[in-house]
């Protein structure tokens, strides 16, 4: 069953994908080489903390943090630690929050430092298919809609995408139906009707799609150890056109300015 929302629900689901945009832009402004992501993970749950909120990831589902930090062959679920990031290491970070008993979610990847112009082109072609996704986020569409903007994109131009994780609902539960993969076909899987609240969120690799679970039993990693990306953005299906909830606005405004 699809639980669509009501103006007022949607705006508190506003207020916590705002506050999920500005922590990320907030993480932002401390990455660089040398730091580590634990100290990302830090700065991050003092900031939605501070703003009223709990941390939408920590304790959920036994997660022992705010921050997902999923680095280089990392897809996601990448857990904070003493890690340093290097320049030239990409890292995933998605970020979850909790506040007036609504979820926000949103992940962005991040370049360190200086990256090879074949990495940076994945991040670009990763965000590009999030884009797509939103686009084909409208009334009288389906979930398949999506998936094949994401597929599409991302094959034509050379690279593949995770088929084990998904995109999903967002409202009371951090996780709601429906799911929203990244491949598909369109014309395919739930109908797309207005106040449904959605999070799409490509994970796209640079080879192979296929990935394993780690040691620790939340990271996820590429099979061939290659680097993947990870776009997402929480959406309202709307006629016409999606309205997003979550922004990229705000990590721009902070990485135009360093």
């Amino acid at each position: 069953m699809l639980f669509t929302k009501t103006e007022e629900e949607i705006e508190l689901l506003r207020l916590n994908n705002d506050l999920v945009s500005k922590t990320l832009a907030e993480v932002a402004k401390i990455i660089r080489p040398g730091i580590t992501t634990k100290e990302l993970d830090r700065r991050a749950e003092e900031f939605i903390r501070d703003n009223g909120a709990k941390p939408g990831f920590l304790g959920y589902n036994g997660y022992p943090a705010t921050l997902c930090t999923s680095v280089n062959d990392s897809v996601v679920h990448g857990i904070p630690s003493s890690y340093a990031l290097r320049d030239g290491d990409i890292v995933s970070v998605d970020c979850g929050t909790f506040l007036h008993g609504f979820y926000g979610d949103s992940a962005f990847t991040f370049a360190v430092g200086e990256v090879k112009p074949e990495v940076q082109r994945l991040l670009n072609v990763t965000r590009e298919c999030l884009g797509k996704g939103v686009e084909a986020a409208v009334d009288g569409l389906r979930v398949g809609d999506i998936s094949f903007a994401v597929q599409t994109h991302a094959e034509i131009n050379g690279y593949s995408v995770v088929r084990e994780l998904v995109g999903h609902g967002l409202g009371r539960n951090m996780h709601e139906k429906p799911e929203v993969p990244n491949y598909g076909a369109r014309g395919r899987g739930s109908k797309l009707v207005e106040g449904l609240v959605i999070c799409i969120e490509p994970m796209v690799n640079m080879g192979t799609k296929s990935v394993y679970q780690d040691k620790d039993g939340w990271t996820i990693r590429t099979q061939d150890r290659k680097p993947s990306a990870h776009f997402e953005l929480a959406v309202v299906v709307r006629k016409g056109k999606a309205e997003t909830l979550s922004t990229f606005s705000y990590i721009d405004e902070v990485l135009r300015r360093s």
